[in-house]
């Protein structure tokens, strides 16, 4: 047998490594597990019985049996030193139980029970975990214990309380989320047994977000976090009071932990003191708040600490807490610095922490913290520019000016323009404002921006008669249709000014500003409220932006050469204030003001009606102050309940 000793255990093995030309083959990656069957196994008789754990096996030992296999798979010397059942080298066993007995072998212990060589008992024992592939971290005392991290993909944008019992909701078995934290764009948090982390797996993509997306759940088995740990003991936190006294300065109200778990003191006793973990942490606010609460400068740099979610609540406990030192630690994103940003710093140090180099130049580094600590003076030595403030003004603020002239010469070359021009546009039949446009001219139509989202857009009056002329540039971002877009020659402008909803517009609310003045040109903007005349019984109130470009024509005439119209639905506000406001004088505006039988007739008309004067004066002018006519309309529309309650508050 010496002969079938030497080769044919060198044929088995040479079998072994030539797997590779199978890999060539079309089903190669996750299905080529076919090819290393039990069948194949026994068919060829080599290898005994593989992977499982007991069974007799024919022939010796071969060179296998001196090598030591990272595998996991249990080498041929092995089965000399059971008195049990052995196992056998197998070369064709599966290829998923060399995987979890390499799972078992990393993670000192395996899932529970045995099998790796961290591990207190051998495999072959006949106890085993039914956990197969799923890791856990040993503990010191000899008890295993299986963690697991729970990941949720894009779980940034969920609020926790939100996720975490949207979660518990569908799992079946209540949970506990050890170090919930964010990560990137990822949440994430730990569970401690492969039964709970099982069951929360199962709850993928059973909860949908209000965007309507599927919230995923991704299972993960890990050494257990480094934080969760035992509370300190009563000894070991007077231990750690006395230590922190001593590196306390009364007089600067300054404390310093710098690389504070190599403190000796610490160190003698066996008091393991890491930031990084929560109970270190909360130990050490917890001192702070009970002995100096006044605490102004804090150290805590080389530390170790790459998150703050536990150094957050130190926000409420240490108000007076100007002067943070957290360089040379751990910190991956500057979103970490979002747990404190109440804090009121004026110096923070973070050089030395993997964030620092995320930026591509300092200006970037710099804004990104003044952005979460808008008053730092100083950032890792260096200072800053003071921060931009306004004080607060006591008093009454100076009115605003309605409207801005350059000289009272150009106030009534515009003021008889606009009358003019408003009451062509207001009659109906728009034709003659041709007069008023050059050869050349140019028009454009703008709505706003949010109005092209449906989900956005719950007013009672839409824009739809405007909205498919909006040239809003955030909208339309083609040169080819923004140019298309343009009515270009004053034939083009004035029928497509036909084409708009008849209108009629509140001469009193117009706000007009002179931008440009030359001898050659003049640039205004004219802004206000009117409303649509299409003889339906609920009127649509719109606000308006418009700005003329023009030149001279005439001594007292302007032509139009650029004419842009913004268009909005009216505020509330602008709604009760339209066409009820007292008409400015004859010098600031064309309208005049109410007659002494008109402002009789409002009166009357407001006690008949109940109505307060503005919406008294509304009627009225809605039906060209005739009275009889005004009290019909109004009796009608009281009847059927369109007129609103605003009308009869005075």
């Amino acid at each position: 047998m010496a002969t079938a000793d030497g080769p044919r255990y060198r044929n088995e093995h040479d079998d072994r490594v030539g797997g590779p030309k199978h890999r060539k083959n079309k089903g190669r990656g996750p299905f080529r597990a076919s090819l290393y069957s039990d069948q194949m196994s026994r068919s060829k008789n080599r290898g005994g019985q593989g992977g499982g754990g007991g069974g007799s096996t024919s022939g010796g030992p071969g060179p296998r049996s001196r090598l030591h296999d990272d595998d996991g798979d249990v080498t041929m010397s092995d089965i000399h030193q059971d008195g049990g059942s052995q196992r056998r080298y197998n070369p064709y066993g599966r290829p998923q139980n060399r995987r979890d007995d390499r799972n078992r072998d990393c993670r000192g212990g395996g899932g529970g029970g045995g099998g790796g060589r961290g591990g207190g008992n051998d495999n072959r024992g006949g106890n085993r975990n039914t956990n197969r592939g799923f890791g856990g971290g040993g503990t010191s005392d000899g008890r295993n214990k299986n963690w697991f991290m729970i990941s949720i993909p894009y779980g940034r944008k969920y609020e926790k309380d939100w996720l975490l019992s949207s979660l518990q909701s569908v799992c079946s078995i209540p949970f506990h989320a050890v170090q919930y934290n964010v990560v990137g764009h990822k949440a994430r948090f730990y569970v401690e047994d492969a039964t709970t982390a099982n069951a929360l797996c199962k709850v993928s993509r059973r909860i949908t977000d209000k965007d309507g997306y599927k919230v995923t759940v991704i299972m993960n088995s890990c050494s257990p976090p480094n934080m969760v740990n035992s509370n300190l003991k009563p000894e070991d936190l007077e231990h750690l009071k006395q230590c922190m006294a001593k590196r306390f300065d009364g007089a600067q109200q300054a404390l310093d932990l710098n690389n504070v778990r190599v403190d000796p003191d610490l160190v003698s006793r066996n008091i393991e003191v890491t930031l990084n973990r929560r109970n270190s942490m909360l130990g050490v606010i917890k001192i702070i708040e009970e002995n100096i609460p006044e605490l102004v400068c804090l150290n805590l740099s080389n530390n170790r600490i790459c998150q703050l979610e536990d150094l957050a609540c130190i926000v409420n406990k240490v108000p007076n807490l100007k002067i943070l030192n957290l360089s040379h630690n751990e910190l991956k994103s500057e979103r970490e610095l979002d747990k404190l940003k109440d804090l009121k710093l004026v110096e923070l140090l973070l050089e030395g922490n993997p964030l620092c180099g995320h930026f591509k130049d300092q200006n970037d580094y710099v804004s990104a913290i003044q952005k979460r600590f808008p008053k730092l003076l100083k950032l890792d030595g260096l200072d800053l520019p003071p921060p931009i403030g306004f004080d607060v003004i006591t008093g009454t603020l100076p009115p605003c000016k309605p409207s801005y002239f350059c000289s009272e010469e150009i106030k009534n070359i515009i003021l008889f323009f606009l009358q003019q021009y408003y009451n062509i546009y207001d009659s109906g039949d728009r034709q003659p404002l041709l007069d008023a446009y050059h050869d050349g001219a140019t028009f454009s139509l703008i709505l706003p921006f949010s109005s092209q989202n449906p989900s956005k857009y719950r007013i009672l009056h839409s824009l739809g008669e405007y909205l498919k002329d909006n040239r809003n540039i955030k909208r339309v971002t083609d040169p080819t249709t923004r140019f298309r877009m343009i009515k270009h020659t004053r034939l083009n402008v004035v029928a497509f000014l036909r084409e708009l909803p008849k209108t009629q517009h509140d001469i009193a609310s117009f706000n007009i500003d002179v931008n440009t003045y030359t001898t050659t040109l003049l640039a205004f903007t004219v802004s206000g409220v009117f409303k649509e005349m299409d003889g339906k019984s609920r009127e649509s109130y719109r606000a308006f932006s418009r700005i003329f470009i023009a030149v001279p024509a005439g001594n007292t005439s302007l032509c139009i050469v650029n004419d842009e119209l913004f268009v909005r639905n009216a505020s509330t506000e602008e709604i009760r204030r339209a066409f009820v406001a007292p008409a400015p004088t004859p010098s600031s505006s064309p309208v005049p003001t109410l007659s002494a039988h008109q402002q009789e007739m409002l009166a009357a008309f407001s006690l008949k009606s109940g109505m307060n004067l503005e919406w008294s004066q509304k009627c009225l002018l809605d039906n060209d102050w005739d009275f009889e006519r005004a009290a019909q309309i109004f009796t009608g529309l009281k009847a059927q309940g369109k007129i609103p309650d605003v009308a009869f508050l005075k």
